[in-house]
């Protein structure tokens, strides 16, 4: 028993030891950094249950795995006022701390009274329009459109309000960027706008993360992060060029080119 009891308090203060000693990573955008929050809370909320639930059951099976003559269990109010209270506590928090996330417009975006619009003083609107079999994305009132590819990427401004506003050209996609918190569905003929700040420098890949077809796992592209005055001067040079770079008609050109040499049967359950 006295093994025991020294193995339980070394878990413990693993544990605890963990929580203390893993560093804070640098975030890349608001919307990330505000989901892994969340999903600390709800590690200090769920490890502390989970160790106290296979210490219970280890406790039974060691104390009771001799016992021929199991006796039903006895009621005990007091008990079970407990722990119907203490639940009720947790699912509060719970939901307090996941709604105080999810109604954040980093995470949540909707048009409201008094609320910056996409594309407003030195806010970022993007328009992310996906298609069989990638995507095309214009600055609306820049005259620049880009495909996302990696000598055209999709550049935005750090430390800045970036609006991407989603939709489809013909059937259902999803437009994720997973190491900025990003994701959101791509219908035909809606727009729907996500909105987030990028805090660090960088290039993080996105895809479409809903099956669309035979050439769904080649839809990737690259948000590229940069400091405001790299990104004035980056839209400069993009509207000076022409306003397209890598556009996605030629992409679309070439992706309808290939699904004629795809199997009958694959291109008719695309379509």
């Amino acid at each position: 028993m006295k093994r025991t009891r020294i193995a339980l308090v070394s878990l413990f203060s693993a544990v605890a030891l963990a929580f203390v000693a893993v560093p804070a990573a640098a975030q890349p955008s608001t919307t990330v950094e505000l989901i892994n929050e969340l999903n600390g809370k709800l590690l200090y909320i769920g490890i502390p249950i989970t160790l106290l639930v296979e210490v219970i059951l280890i406790y039974t099976v060691i104390k009771f795995r001799n016992n021929d003559d199991p006796q039903p269990t006895k009621e005990n109010r007091r008990l079970e006022i407990t722990w119907t209270v203490a639940t009720a506590i947790i699912l509060l928090f719970v939901g307090v701390a996941s709604y105080g996330v999810l109604a954040n417009p980093d995470v949540t975006y909707a048009e409201q009274p008094g609320v910056e619009t996409p594309g407003e003083g030195n806010s970022a609107l993007v328009h992310a329009e996906a298609y069989q079999w990638g995507w095309e994305f214009t600055y609306p009132g820049e005259n620049v459109t880009v495909d996302g590819s990696e000598a055209s990427p999709v550049v935005v401004p750090m430390n800045q309000s970036v609006y991407f506003e989603v939709t489809s050209r013909d059937v259902i996609h999803a437009f994720h960027v997973p190491e900025m918190g990003l994701k959101m569905d791509a219908f035909p003929s809606q727009n729907q706008t996500i909105k987030t700040v990028p805090t660090e420098e960088g290039t993080y890949q996105g895809y479409c993360a809903e099956f669309c077809g035979v050439a769904h796992s080649q839809m990737y592209f690259q948000v590229e992060v940069v400091p405001q005055d790299e990104y004035e001067q980056w839209l400069q040079e993009q509207s000076s060029d022409g306003g397209s770079s890598g556009s996605g008609n030629e992409s679309g050109n070439a992706s309808n080119s290939s699904v004629v040499t795809a199997p009958a049967e694959l291109t008719a359950v695309a379509n």
